[in-house]
């Protein structure tokens, strides 16, 4: 059974983030924008029938929600944790293996991704977001916001930039940071 054992505010005034009890997922990242991106998955279906909801993202032990300008958390909360108390964990899709790791991938972006892993995304995560790496196109690394951080002004602007510094001092000069 999955309970919420704390409910975290975040950077975006519209996202909370909600630390569960047990880990939902090993090693990915899930992102929903909207109740039809989330049909195939159980876990984030249940919870946009919650009026009020206009985002879910889930890893590891939390589930991040943002929520319409207009609801009331007070309105999404319980229904949320009711929600979880009754759902069956073996229903969320199986996950895929890791990538990076396979000698196909390339050595700049290994490094890209260990700095990431190491230095941001734990800082992101805590804040109730992640970061997804869309590609790699020479020295320019395109990425996307996942979470409370994917409609925060503050990760679309500072972070990115703060991202950029780190992987340019620790990686390389010429490398460059876009969101996609």
């Amino acid at each position: 059974m999955l309970q919420v054992v704390d409910v975290e505010l975040t950077p975006n005034p519209h996202a909370l983030k909600f630390v569960i009890n047990e880990r939902i997922l090993r090693f990915e990242t899930r992102q929903f924008n909207t109740a039809e991106d989330a049909a195939a998955d159980p876990l984030a279906k249940n919870i946009f029938e919650i009026p009020g909801v206009v985002t879910v993202f889930y890893m590891d032990k939390f589930i991040t929600i943002e929520k319409a300008k207009d609801a009331d958390w007070g309105k999404i909360q319980r229904p949320l944790v009711n929600m979880l108390a009754r759902f069956d964990k073996t229903t969320i899709p199986a996950e895929k293996e890791p990538e990076g790791n396979d000698e196909a991938s390339s050595e700049l972006l290994k490094k890209i991704n260990e700095i990431l892993n190491q230095k941001v995304r734990p800082a992101l995560a805590y804040d109730g977001g992640g970061l997804e790496i869309l590609g790699l196109e020479g020295h320019t690394l395109s990425v996307r916001y996942q979470g409370a951080c994917g409609s925060c002004p503050s990760a679309i602007n500072g972070t990115l930039n703060a991202i950029e510094s780190l992987l340019k001092k620790d990686i390389n000069p010429a490398i460059q940071v876009i969101a996609g």
